[in-house]
């Protein structure tokens, strides 16, 4: 894991950009030796990763990350491909733009991938493009059904880490209206158990007043050692 720099022209700015380039296959150990390979790369700026995936959906397919750390894929190295003046607000203000052109169903491993929108996102902040080798076989893309494992396609490759951040997203609301429901049945339950003691208290005093309403002392009968007055 190292980085190099590349002849730049873009060195006016005062914000390094970067392009990070993982491996997607254990042929790249070989391939990297003759300018090929198989890569994902996503672009560093203002200390977060911005990349391009797949997914089934018509908005956006650009994802941000932790830098150097995109999950499923190995890194290899880091690029300085220039610097810029963009600020953060600018950057992201640029990416809801690119969004509009690099949607998740518009993916295609050899006409739009992650290393096109790196190559027209590096443009944009520093006026230079990627190097050459890291989407050399989009170019030749007849080689790539002898290069590239079964298990990539156009559909799956590159969606991990979209769709990974999707499913939490969906997951984490999911719990929490499964929290407020708890909440509310938890509280439904303590207003009924609140109401039953307060009418089983009110029901048992009046029956305890109404009891001694009508309670009576017997009366005690005359005692026959008392002389009574005669007639």
């Amino acid at each position: 894991m190292w980085c190099r720099r590349i002849s730049c022209n873009g060195d006016s700015g005062s914000v390094p950009v970067y392009l990070n380039v993982y491996d997607l296959t254990h042929i790249n150990g070989y391939a990297y030796w003759l300018g090929l390979g198989v890569y994902h790369s996503g672009v560093q700026v203002h200390g977060i990763e911005f990349a391009f995936g797949a997914h089934e959906c018509p908005s956006t397919g650009i994802f941000e990350g932790e830098p150097k750390q995109c999950d499923g894929f190995k890194f290899r190295e880091s690029i300085l491909i220039g610097k810029t003046d963009m600020s953060e607000a600018e950057v992201r203000s640029l990416m809801e733009e690119l969004g509009k052109d690099y949607r998740g169903n518009a993916y295609n491993l050899i006409t739009k991938n992650c290393n096109h929108f790196c190559n027209h996102f590096c443009i944009k902040l520093t006026g230079n493009p990627i190097p050459s080798w890291v989407n050399r076989l989009a170019r030749i893309g007849w080689i790539c059904n002898c290069v590239l494992p079964a298990t990539l396609n156009s559909t799956k490759f590159g969606q991990n880490r979209a769709q990974k951040k999707r499913g939490e997203e969906k997951q984490e609301e999911e719990e929490e209206e499964k929290k407020k429901e708890l909440a509310r049945r938890i509280q439904t339950a303590e207003i009924s158990a609140s109401n039953s003691s307060s009418s089983s208290s009110s029901s048992s005093t009046t029956t305890l007043r109404r009891g001694r309403s009508r309670t009576r002392r017997p009366r005690l009968p005359a005692s026959p050692l008392i002389p009574t007055s005669s007639s």
